[in-house]
């Protein structure tokens, strides 16, 4: 069954909610389906997709894109999804991985750096209790080799792994499960930066703030230096680009309702 999307910019992003995008991807282990991806997406992710076609080609090729940030949801229920809400990185790892420790579905934890990954899955089981963690890996801050990507997939398959969390940063998780899903047995989810805001070495905001789309502000305070450029010249670039492809969009978005 073909998720449910709208358009915004030039992507697509699926008309799912948090709770019906759970069921498909616990649907789809138990059915044994492989060699599928999901990215979570963002005015960043969107943004620049926008400018570059191979990023495009790998959210266009995801077999789900979630509205990450409040600006997609409102996106999404402006055009007509009316019951859209935000399916995020952190809360969509955290409660599969509740689902995997009820349902013996098995995780495998790549990116981040080594001392990372100790501290999350140690988080993680002292979460869920029976979770099974079936392999980690961090990969080097560089271009990767064919053979060391060979290598990491044959890890990965060799693991049985249901699921697969992918924590690299946007564009690079979009890429690597891109370029690689085919190869691999699993459902890749590429969460962000999920693994440190699960160990607290991120602070996320009170949830009203994340409710009025102010979770880029909170970011900034903390992290001003390396968030700035982002954010606001970012925003701004969505808003702009938002308004040119509104009535493209709300066409298309209009036949996809009535199919």
């Amino acid at each position: 069954m073909i998720s449910p999307f709208g358009y915004i910019l030039n992507s697509k992003i699926s008309a799912n909610n948090f709770k019906s995008t759970i069921t498909t991807i616990k649907n789809w282990v138990n059915a044994k389906e492989k060699n599928k991806y999901i990215c979570v997406c963002n005015t960043h992710s969107l943004v620049s997709a926008s400018k570059d076609k191979y990023f495009s080609s790998a959210l266009e090729k995801a077999d789900i894109c979630t509205p990450d940030g409040m600006p997609l949801v409102w996106a999404l229920k402006m055009y007509g999804f009316k019951e859209q809400d935000r399916v995020d990185g952190p809360n969509l790892m955290l409660k599969l991985c509740e689902e995997s420790a009820m349902n013996n579905f098995k995780i495998y934890l790549y990116g981040g750096t080594e001392e990372t990954l100790k501290r999350l899955e140690f988080k993680l089981k002292s979460l869920y209790m029976g979770i099974q963690i079936v392999g980690t890996y961090s990969p080097p801050f560089r271009q990767l080799s064919e053979e060391e990507n060979e290598l990491i997939r044959n890890n990965i398959n060799q693991s049985n792994a249901d699921l697969v969390f992918v924590s690299l940063g946007c564009p690079k998780q979009e890429m690597w499960m891109y370029e690689n899903s085919s190869q691999i047995n699993s459902i890749l989810i590429g969460v962000g930066a999920a693994f440190n805001f699960i160990i607290g070495e991120i602070k996320r905001p009170p949830l009203i703030l994340q409710k009025l789309c102010l979770e880029w502000l909170f970011r900034l305070l903390y992290e001003p230096k390396r968030l700035w450029k982002r954010y606001l010249y970012n925003n701004t670039l969505y808003i702009l680009k938002f308004i040119s492809t509104y009535s493209r969009n709300k066409k298309k978005n209009m036949n996809n309702l009535s199919h």
